[in-house]
């Protein structure tokens, strides 16, 4: 059985198809077959006009068309389409919507920060050793930044803050939002000290790839973070798409993801991220398998 995820960011929008099959061996029944990503930047139009333009209304449009066309190649039986911070901002978002399914074929789904954040979660205490502990479930994108607070395996808290990189770069996060966020955090760790993060977001898995961790953890120490955001944060783009390898849509918003994760590891007095490349796209395919398979 093959299943899909569309999930339409603030920054990057992704199509991710995995394969199911419940009589292979253990180490054969999840693949994955097609992870596309596509930098379409909504958060460029909406954080700073309020709406997507029409330019990029048909950037999606074709790049939903072809979404549409590989779930056929791949003989897709299941999938979802959701849409997070920007399309949840845009005045025209729901217009946008009705459009897409139209021409499409394929419902979009405007998912509350709190869904969100509680599919990440979900997956995440499926898949990483997080069931005995405190831990703090970090998804830091353009438009927000969810939050899920896990104390042995289950949720506390799940919160959504509109702090996220694309919406840094824009000037539009304001300082009772990003004080918000930390005073939630700081709470936390008073009451639950010893709290582990876990970070996801394409941001924090290429600040973990340049950091060159030696051996097989997938831990990132704050310290080799603050060190990394000292070498890029002086840089132009230019010279941190040439120095460092980065393409343009990672170069500007690296900087912005890279000061929520050391501001959140400074609220919660942690000295290190863990680091287990798990995405929404993941979440959500993995969650219709759950209810597929209940």
């Amino acid at each position: 059985m093959n299943i899909a995820a569309i999930d339409i960011g603030s920054n990057g929008a992704r199509l991710l198809i995995k394969s199911f099959d419940d009589n292979a061996p253990s180490a054969l029944r999840i693949k994955k077959l097609l992870f596309l990503r596509i930098p379409l930047r909504l958060g460029k139009d909406v954080f700073a006009l309020g709406k997507v333009s029409k330019e990029r209304q048909h950037m999606m449009m074709h790049m939903l068309k072809g979404f549409r066309q590989f779930m056929l190649l791949y003989k897709v039986e299941h999938f979802r389409a959701c849409a997070t911070s920007a399309m949840r901002d845009a005045g025209n978002g729901k217009k946008i919507m009705r459009r897409i399914e139209k021409e499409t074929g394929i419902r979009l789904e405007i998912i509350p920060g709190s869904e969100e954040a509680q599919l990440l979660c979900n997956n995440l205490v499926e898949n990483t050793e997080s069931r005995v502990g405190n831990f703090a479930y970090v998804d830091v994108g353009g438009g927000s930044t969810e939050i899920s607070l896990l104390h042995d395996g289950v949720l506390a808290e799940s919160h959504s803050f509109n702090v996220g990189t694309l919406r840094m770069l824009a000037g539009a996060v304001t300082p009772e939002e990003r004080n918000a966020m930390c005073r939630i955090l700081e709470k936390y760790a008073e009451e639950f000290p010893g709290t582990k993060i876990i970070g996801s977001g394409g941001n924090i898995n290429r600040l973990f790839k340049l950091a060159k961790i030696k051996g097989n953890s997938r831990c990132l120490p704050v310290s080799s973070l603050k060190s990394l955001y000292a070498s890029l944060a002086p840089l132009s783009i230019e010279e941190r798409m040439e120095k460092f390898h980065l393409k343009d849509d990672r170069a500007d918003v690296i900087i912005p993801a890279a000061e929520i994760f050391m501001l959140v590891a400074q609220s919660l007095k942690c000295e290190s991220i863990i680091v287990p490349n798990i995405s929404l796209a993941d979440s959500i395919v993995d969650g219709i398998y759950r209810n597929l398979s209940l």
